[in-house]
């Protein structure tokens, strides 16, 4: 390992620059994309860049420390419409592409978002959260005191719930609010509301011809327990709306073939609950006939590598070519994602795959633009031929690449006790010396159902560069590896899920003789830190732990997560009435006397999806038993500070996990 350069720190977060949403521009000569950054106010700042296929650098195009995202070009590709939240709220802002100042299209008091174009160019659909009785007609965005003055008195009111589905954790709680869809028409200048159920509205995509809205919501009556998304068409003469799925699965990511008389969608309908893969359906527009073309198929579609640095969204599809005669996306297979074509009989084959992460595409005429992020890179675009040939575009964190030293992962297979094959890595730490004995790391991801992988961890490279042999791998329960392999852990967490990780070790410590044995640490989120609770319940063989946005007691995470109320059954099988002696039986609470690992509970105070008083309850447990734990809380944060957290508390939680492996370990 080159030791010229220096170690990976925590604060290299604010020296990474994180590329999102390549989009080609309609000449096909050029593309579009997002770079975003924290900055010194402790935020992020999105920038959008254009390059030139023919040019060896990327113009910026906007500037200061706004979000700027979601760019969408007109047909004659002259104006630009972008999403900013240079106002203070996000709204539509619109520039052209020769040059000039942006000019701000909409003033919605709660912002405006993920606006696209018609083909004709005569109007832009948008996103915007209204009221049921909000005119469109008369908008406009408070000032900063004034939504300050708005937040101050809504605390001193009481929040009446009627609802089953009454929070989240992106949300926080939920108010009167809908996201409808709404039209502009450029040359007017005058807004249409389209939607207007009592539901949250996603716009796919318009008709070519522009005469019918592709819009994804649930509907049903029963919305309120259902966890449908079904695709919907509306009419914009007539206002009709017709259901096109069958009102028992989730479907997105929906797009209209050049022709429009076909639809391309990803979809199931829940076979194996939250842990079903994606299929890829067809649609005929005028009858809703729908083909499945990935039945022979086991792989995920879509992207489920996970990472920590990956901010901003991305094009995974499906993308139709001109002929309407394949279709492209991404897939999520083997610790990788990779690009695939497929044709309408279903035949499935790679354009690329590699050991790393296609984490989004654009395509135009036979050409691709991939957005691809390595263990020791985290992002770059590269242009991708229709002979194969691979051209590297950018030269994303130079700077930051040739100053600090990451951790190439060594790709490992090891079999399980029942005999399966799990894939994993493992990172040697920085400076690494042979014959010297060095501390471990076990890392456990979250989901269950996501995928470790070929991509930039920064906390797991941190680990490395701290002097950890850092490993993790994809135990049963993740995706990568089949619709049985995803599955298997349901009604099972703790089990061969467990197992798994043990096997693990096991094989770590047989195969690398450099990795000391009495200095071993886990560490995971989510489902991870439920695993990490229960490792540290059923083995002592660690000799520090910590739990991070954890699940310790299933009893009562069914009422209390935004997910709780189904997700406890998807999972284990039994929701709280159904079988209440079955969940404290996973709970890795029931097994607290027998921790003797000390353990470090890290977790955020606004966390719905894996609310504080299930760590609450682990550290008070621990604490009253006289247990060696700690636990650290974050305020204003929910369940995705490690991933789009405020930067410094980002920062903060890396140096609480170091910290704590570095004083028992």
């Amino acid at each position: 390992m080159n030791t010229t350069k220096r170690a990976l720190a925590a604060e290299d977060l604010f020296n990474i620059d994180v590329y999102s949403d390549p989009q080609f521009t309609l000449k096909g000569d050029a593309y579009t994309f997002v770079s975003t950054t924290a900055n010194d106010d402790n935020e992020y700042t999105s920038q959008l860049f254009l390059q030139k296929l023919n040019e060896a650098k990327p113009s910026q195009w906007t500037f200061g420390e706004a979000k700027n995202n979601n760019p969408s070009f007109s047909p004659d590709g002259k104006k630009v419409i972008f999403q900013s939240t240079r106002s203070g709220l996000p709204q539509l802002w619109m520039i052209h592409t020769d040059g000039g100042e942006a000019k701000q299209i909409t003033t919605f008091k709660n912002g405006a978002t993920n606006p696209s174009w018609s083909r004709d160019g005569k109007y832009i659909v948008f996103s915007a959260s209204l009221e049921k009785d909000d005119d469109v007609t008369a908008q406009q965005e408070q000032s900063k005191e004034e939504r300050q003055k708005l937040k101050e008195e809504k605390n001193e009111q009481p929040i009446v719930i009627n609802r089953l589905d009454y929070k989240s954790d992106a949300q926080g709680f939920y108010d009167n609010k809908r996201t409808q869809l709404i039209l502009f028409d450029v040359e007017k200048e005058i807004f249409q509301q389209l939607t207007t159920a009592d539901a949250n509205h996603n716009l796919e995509d318009i008709t070519p011809d522009g005469k019918q809205i592709l819009f994804s919501a649930n509907l049903n009556d029963d919305a309120d327990y259902e966890l449908t998304n079904d695709l919907y068409l509306l009419n914009l003469s007539t206002k009709e709306t017709r259901k096109l799925t069958t009102g028992h699965g989730a479907y997105g990511s929906a797009q209209f073939s050049p022709s429009g008389t076909k639809i391309a969608s990803f979809g199931h309908e829940y076979a194996y609950q939250g842990a079903t893969l994606n299929d890829l359906y067809v649609f005929e527009t005028e009858s809703a006939q729908r083909t499945c073309l990935s039945k022979e198929w086991d792989i995920q579609l879509g992207d489920a590598l996970i990472g920590d640095t990956r901010l901003g969204q991305s094009t995974t599809g499906p993308i139709w070519d001109e002929a309407e005669e394949h279709l492209f996306f991404l897939g999520t297979d083997f610790g990788a994602t990779g690009l695939y074509r497929v044709n309408l009989n279903g035949d499935l084959e790679v354009l690329y795959k590699d050991d790393n992460h296609v984490f989004g595409f654009s395509y135009s005429a036979g050409t691709f633009i991939l957005g691809i992020s390595t263990p020791t890179n985290p992002c770059n675009f590269y242009q991708l031929n229709s002979d194969g040939k691979l051209t590297r575009l950018t030269n994303a964190n130079q700077e930051f690449l040739s100053n600090v030293s990451l951790s190439e992962p060594e790709t490992l297979t090891y079999t399980a006790e029942d005999g399966w094959e799990i894939q994993g890595w493992l990172l040697h730490p920085y400076g690494f010396v042979e014959g010297k004995k060095y501390p471990f790391v076990l890392e456990i991801h979250g989901g269950p159902h996501a995928m470790y992988g070929q991509t930039y961890f920064h906390e797991l490279q941190l680990l490395a560069a701290r002097g950890y042999i850092v490993l993790y791998t994809n135990p049963r329960g993740s995706h990568g590896y089949g619709q049985s392999f995803v599955d298997a852990c349901r009604e099972d967490y703790g089990g061969k899920d467990y197992t798994d990780l043990m096997s693990a070790v096991d094989y770590a410590l047989k195969e690398f003789d450099f990795i000391d044995k009495n200095r071993l640490g886990v560490t995971g989120g989510s489902y991870g830190g439920f695993m990490t609770n229960w490792i540290v319940g059923h083995t002592n063989r660690f000799k520090a732990a910590v739990t991070q946005r954890c699940i310790s007691n299933w009893l009562s995470f069914y009422g209390v997560s935004d997910i709780g109320y189904f997700f406890t059954k998807w999972e284990l099988g039994k929701n709280l009435m159904d079988n209440p002696t079955k969940l404290w039986d996973f709970s890795p609470l029931k097994y607290a006397k027998n921790v003797e690992t000390p353990l470090l509970i890290v977790h955020g105070e606004q966390d719905l999806r894996c609310p504080i008083e299930q760590s609450e309850q682990m550290y008070t447990t621990l604490k009253h038993l006289r247990k060696e734990v700690e636990f650290v809380r974050f305020p204003g944060a929910n369940h995705e500070l490690s991933r789009s957290g405020k930067p410094k508390m980002r920062i903060a939680r890396l140096n609480h996990i170091t910290g704590w492996f570095e004083k028992y370990l």
